[in-house]
């Protein structure tokens, strides 16, 4: 491999630093164009960017840069957030979530995606599998989807009876209304885009063998049963937007303009404010003469592929 030019070219530490931090933004934008030609004509489909990527990649890092005095400040005050991210499949949920979560404390800021509910789990009351993840006091809490499971795929796969729904639709409300007595900020998003977009999504994935772990079976029945999907969407968000939890729409055919405009609302939602912190001094080394560092056996080291 030639490896002329500038990776031969000497760099500061500091260059190095910023680059490979920039790198790792730039490697998941590589990771969603990799695979095009396998899709076919599908994927000949013309569209025109919403946000170039200068500007995206400026702004990200920008909002990033105010997600973390929202961490910050969350930690401070001892605020409790709750986000959910909800929406079709492939709608771009995941990928805002790895936006947000970049540059974030994961022991404050953490993602719940849960799997489908054991024999046991079945039998509980619905909310008791999402209660133990809700947020303690200085905490984040992103749903990689929710509990509104039920009024989705649930309603939709009749896994849930028409009596189970018509009680989830009475419960939510006032459960909803209960985090927000006891402090918690909750904020709601639903990711919409259109049915040619969930396909070309669906066929990037079933052609791209890293990415085929994001497809299963209910996601491809997803394709077959859009629109009661449809259908069910709309009556979820009219009998559950409440004024103590909101739903707001991403609209997502843009990945980078949906990204970039749900980071930015979300923002909007919480009261944040810079906090100060003492400056920090790099302590000083303390150097002990009779100090020998020892040598490791060379069996120990990782081949040096690379």
């Amino acid at each position: 491999m030639n490896t002329t030019s500038g990776d031969k070219i000497g760099k500061t530490w500091a260059q190095a630093e910023i680059e490979d931090s920039l790198d790792e933004e730039l490697e998941m934008e590589l990771d969603d164009t990799r695979i095009t030609e396998a899709i076919g004509k599908a994927g000949q489909h013309k569209i025109t960017p919403a946000v170039d990527r200068r500007t995206y990649f400026r702004e990200l890092l920008r909002l990033q840069g105010e997600l973390v005095k929202l961490q910050d400040w969350v930690e401070h005050t001892n605020y409790k957030l709750v986000v959910l991210f909800e929406g079709r499949d492939a709608a771009g949920k995941g990928g805002v979530i790895k936006r947000i979560t970049q540059r974030l404390d994961p022991r404050i800021c953490r993602v719940v995606a849960l799997s489908a509910p054991t024999l046991r789990e079945q039998t509980q009351w619905y909310f008791q599998r999402w209660v133990p993840h809700l947020p303690a006091g200085g905490e984040i809490v992103l749903f990689d989807r929710s509990w509104y499971n039920r009024a989705g795929v649930e309603q939709v796969m009749s896994f849930a009876s028409n009596s189970e729904v018509d009680q989830f639709y009475r419960d939510v409300p006032e459960f909803e209304r209960m985090l927000d007595r006891s402090g918690i900020k909750l904020i709601k998003y639903w990711f919409s885009i259109t049915d040619l977009e969930q396909q070309l999504r669906f066929l990037m994935r079933i052609h791209d063998p890293i990415k085929q772990w994001k497809l299963s079976e209910m996601d491809l029945q997803s394709r077959v049963r859009w629109e009661q999907y449809t259908k069910v969407k709309e009556e979820m968000i009219e009998r559950t937007n409440i004024p103590e939890a909101p739903w707001w729409i991403v609209e997502g055919n843009d990945k980078k303009q949906a990204r970039l405009n749900c980071i930015h609302h979300l923002l909007e939602q919480v009261p944040y404010k810079d906090i100060e912190h003492e400056e920090v001094h790099l302590p000083e080394r303390i150097f002990n003469p009779e100090y020998e560092r020892k040598a490791l056996p060379d069996k120990l080291y990782i081949p040096e592929v690379y």
